[in-house]
């Protein structure tokens, strides 16, 4: 065992096959410990297994061997009720949202509070927005606020990302997973969404994990940063310790540098 099951997340030997491709592994031997509060960026090309490591995270895969922990549960060896509670403790932020088309922004960013609400002040709050200056404050922190009552399916690409994002700092979530929020905003807006993110995450001690495309974003502004290809983890380094060589490398599909024998691994066993 790699360190504590107490961990924010403990990964040991992890192997996860999507149905349809069981011949082929989408994530292979994974072995990770990331803690709770830890600000992590995952980068490598596209088809590395980024997204199905955030889908994996957040308990929506299950593997098919090694051992997942979150929180220190194995939520495959939980009851469902079990584990639809230790769900809520996970927010999954997909690159594209999967929002109703026809319905409101101020109700699909109050969607994120389900969970805490009964059925009866769900359907509610479809009729009458249950809270709509949560969700104007939400949406104002990724300068969104005047979209309150638009239609979903009258934003652009970058805004119905942010609006996905705004329904993140409604919830009670521990764990931020998010898959790369960047892909359709500009500079500048990409650095207030990082940001947003890395200041509500701080603020409550939730972990932040995010996958990116956008490299140097990565190198900026997190300290660990985990560089995967072909399903299995090449580097998991602090950014410091992330040579232009290792990213060349990470993204031509040639075989890393190898690591020199002194340089700090995170999440790999040593130290741990």
């Amino acid at each position: 065992m790699l360190r504590s099951r107490q961990a924010g997340y403990v990964l040991e030997n992890v192997t996860v096959r999507h149905p349809g491709a069981a011949n082929t592994a989408a994530l292979s031997d994974i072995e990770l410990v990331i803690e709770q509060g830890e600000q992590v960026a995952i980068i490598g090309p596209s088809g590395a297994g980024k997204t199905t490591l955030l889908a994996t995270l957040a308990c929506a895969h299950r593997p098919a061997s090694g051992c997942l922990y979150a929180f220190g549960f194995n939520p495959w060896l939980l009851a469902e009720a079990a584990r639809h509670r230790l769900r809520a403790r996970l927010f999954l932020a997909p690159q594209t949202p999967p929002l109703p088309p026809r319905q409101r922004v101020v109700t699909a960013v109050l969607a994120a509070r389900l969970p805490q609400w009964s059925l009866w002040r769900a359907l509610a709050s479809l009729v009458k927005p249950a809270d709509p200056q949560a969700a104007y404050e939400a949406l104002s922190r990724f300068q969104l606020g005047d979209k309150l009552y638009a239609r979903v399916d009258r934003l652009s690409g970058g805004e119905r990302q942010r609006c996905g994002l705004a329904r993140l700092l409604l919830s009670q979530a521990q764990a931020f997973l998010v898959d790369e929020p960047l892909s359709a905003l500009d500079p500048a807006l990409s650095q207030v969404v990082i940001a947003t993110l890395q200041l509500e995450a701080a603020a409550r001690g939730a972990t932040l994990i995010c996958s990116l495309h956008q490299v140097e974003v990565a190198r900026v502004h997190f300290p660990r940063i985990i560089g995967l290809r072909d399903g299995r983890i090449v580097f998991d380094l602090p950014r410091e310790a992330v040579g232009d060589a290792m990213v060349n490398a990470l993204y031509r599909n040639a075989a890393a540098a190898p690591m020199p024998d002194t340089a700090p691994r995170l999440g790999n066993g040593a130290g741990f």
